[in-house]
């Protein structure tokens, strides 16, 4: 066991629990009901509010202003939390929001995320592991973003929107509408441009997953007809392969969200 050190400037309510290892820097505040696993570091300046707990191995930067109520005027107090899962990076000035209400009291971000400075991760948004959220981002509440989704510098992101995994973001989009599992959003509103093939790629998915997955994609969204039943000849068409019926899945579990579609695409 490692106990942990706390820097004489930094101010650690009565009830706080801290794992081993812990290291709390200057003029950094940790509340009353924060749980900080092992290894935590906040290197200074930082303050961890509310209902939160932060997993092991976890980092975050000076300024970031982690679990205070949510700026959301239908908030009234309840006792809603924040999680943040194992060894992520959170950079400066970050803001994250604990759940409300309204979105099933929780915000959770997964294992080994990295969010860059001056991002906001607002109310009862739910993020997979391995999310890179890069600078000045903005995700509005009850968002969910799948595992690996990577995101450009600057964009921003409607309420309740789904990213599906391995999905990308460029730098600068405005995205209002969800964006399909493994594809490629851009632009101010955002459109898909593509598959995330390079990601893709990165991440060692076989050659002929890929061409299995290009196909679908120039079926789902070619001109002919409507969305649904493209997808419909699509699902059956790839009926074996996972990665088609992820996309297939997501499309049909759209609701009150549009999906995005390449600019040529058909409205549904």
């Amino acid at each position: 066991m490692t106990a942990p050190v706390v820097h004489p400037t930094a101010i650690v309510a009565d009830g706080a629990k801290l794992g081993d290892g812990v290291k709390i820097g200057p003029y950094s505040i940790v509340g009353s009901n924060v749980v900080l696993g092992d290894n935590v570091e906040l290197v200074s300046h930082a303050v961890v509010e509310g209902n939160t707990s932060i997993g092991p191995g976890s980092r975050i930067f000076p300024f970031a202003s982690i679990g205070h109520e949510p700026q959301d005027l239908k908030f009234h107090g309840e006792n809603s939390r924040l999680e943040i899962g194992a060894n992520c990076t959170i950079r400066e000035s970050v803001t994250i929001n604990p759940g409300t209400e309204g979105g099933g009291m929780l915000t959770r971000i997964g294992d080994n995320c990295l969010i860059m400075a001056s991002a906001h991760v607002a109310h009862d948004v739910v993020v997979g592991n391995n999310v890179v959220i890069t600078n000045y981002v903005g995700i509005a509440g009850h968002c969910h973003i799948g595992d690996f989704v990577r995101f450009g510098g600057t964009c921003v992101v409607h309420q309740f929107t789904r990213i599906g995994a391995h999905a990308f973001i460029g730098a600068q989009s405005m995205v209002d509408g969800d964006v399909i599992p493994y594809g490629m959003a851009v632009g101010n509103r955002a459109s898909l441009t593509g598959l995330n093939l390079i990601g893709l790629k990165r991440r060692g998915f076989e050659r002929e997953a890929i061409h299995r997955l290009r196909a679908a994609y120039r079926q789902i969204f070619a001109s002919e007809g409507t969305l649904r039943e493209r997808v419909e000849d699509a699902a059956e068409i790839f009926r074996d392969d996972a990665l088609v019926q992820d996309v297939v899945r997501f499309i049909a579990d759209a609701q009150d969200r549009p999906i995005l579609l390449p600019r040529n695409g058909h409205e549904v």
